[in-house]
């Protein structure tokens, strides 16, 4: 589209640029394009993204949709000046869930509020949410970006998002069959995620704590900061194999309220998830959260995700193929507990 006569004069001394925007669309294309699957209708640009739904072979095709923002995580990418990598984020957060139903995710789209448009920047966080969208396999067919002026300072953004995605209706994770004696897997975390944040600001005083850009060796040699800001991990090619050949029962997403909120709500009422906790293989971050802030593990189990992203039910005799299945896929993948007779939902022992 020719935008050469689109300018405003007056609306850029209110402190919006609006070439600036077509600047960033035209900049995010070549991100857009690696995402593109066989539900693409038309390019990014229009009023609407649309999408062809691929339906073929499903009885009762049901669209499942999640939508998410990345949280104050985003201040620590303001902080090291990276933009690239927390449209991962982003999409995981979305995608992560819908894939807890069964369902494939099949497009995306963003939303960015910002103080003012510098394309390069926006550029960058959309080449990022591209790259969320093509380890999940979605197509992201559309956004927008809007300038905040006098509501954001110039160099604050926002970051939103919304996923679609489609499962037959008799294939949607059923926990009624969850019975005692089923097997808790964990699937491992890359690091704290995109929760958890304020707390995590707080503990290291992130806005004028300079040591948190030195190399730490608890961390393998990275700083605080490049730790905090390693991108959620996108579970949903694994998840996907998983459900191909083993009678899966639940899935929950460890997000914020850790264990104790998001375990539960794939137990049905009767049944417990009883964890061990000596099984949990905690990563290195997180015992530097509590060693630093003085928190109570019960706290730290009940805000982050302790080095477990995702965890499912399975039958017992169908452990090891899922934990084959799974580590097959890149994840790493172990056994954390079993599925009891309690009315507490979950059990950390």
């Amino acid at each position: 589209m020719d935008h050469k006569n689109s300018q405003s004069a007056s609306y850029a001394a209110a402190g919006v640029d609006i070439t600036a925007g077509y600047r960033a669309v035209e900049l995010m294309k070549k991100h857009i394009a690696r995402t593109k699957n066989e539900g693409c209708l038309d390019d990014v640009g229009g009023f609407g993204g649309c999408f062809g739904l691929p339906v073929a072979g499903m009885e009762e095709p049901v669209l499942v949709s999640g939508t998410d923002g990345v949280g104050t995580k985003l201040r620590i990418a303001q902080l090291l000046d990276k933009h690239d990598t927390i449209g991962i984020d982003c999409v995981a957060m979305c995608v992560n869930d819908v894939i807890c139903c069964g369902a494939r995710p099949l497009f995306f789209l963003d939303y960015i509020a910002c103080g003012r448009n510098v394309p390069e920047r926006i550029a960058e966080i959309v080449g990022g949410v591209a790259e969320g969208c093509v380890q999940s396999g979605s197509a992201l067919i559309g956004g927008e970006t809007a300038e905040h002026p006098g509501m954001m300072p110039v160099d604050d953004y926002d970051l939103a998002g919304f996923s679609v995605g489609i499962v037959d209706k008799k294939k949607i994770i059923d926990n009624t069959r969850m019975r005692a004696g089923d097997v808790v897997i964990a699937l491992a975390s890359t690091g704290v995620h995109s929760n958890g944040f304020s707390l995590v600001r707080k503990v290291f005083d992130v806005e004028h704590n300079e040591n948190l850009k030195e190399p730490v060796e608890a961390l393998g040699g990275k700083s605080v900061l490049e730790t905090l800001l390693t991108p959620t991990r996108i579970y949903v090619k694994s998840i996907l194999a998983l459900l191909e050949q083993v009678d899966v029962k639940g899935i929950s997403h460890i997000t914020g309220g850790g264990f104790y909120e998001n375990v539960p709500r794939s137990i049905p009422d009767g049944l417990c998830a009883r964890i061990q906790k000596s099984s949990v293989r905690v990563l290195p971050i997180f015992k530097l959260i509590a060693e630093t802030g003085n928190i109570p593990e019960r706290d730290m189990f009940n805000t982050f995700n302790m080095g477990v992203g995702m965890s499912v039910v399975v039958p017992a005799e169908q452990v090891q193929t899922a934990l084959d299945i799974l580590n097959g896929h890149g994840e790493t993948a172990y056994v954390i507990g079993e599925i009891v007779e309690n009315e507490e939902k979950v059990i950390l022992a």
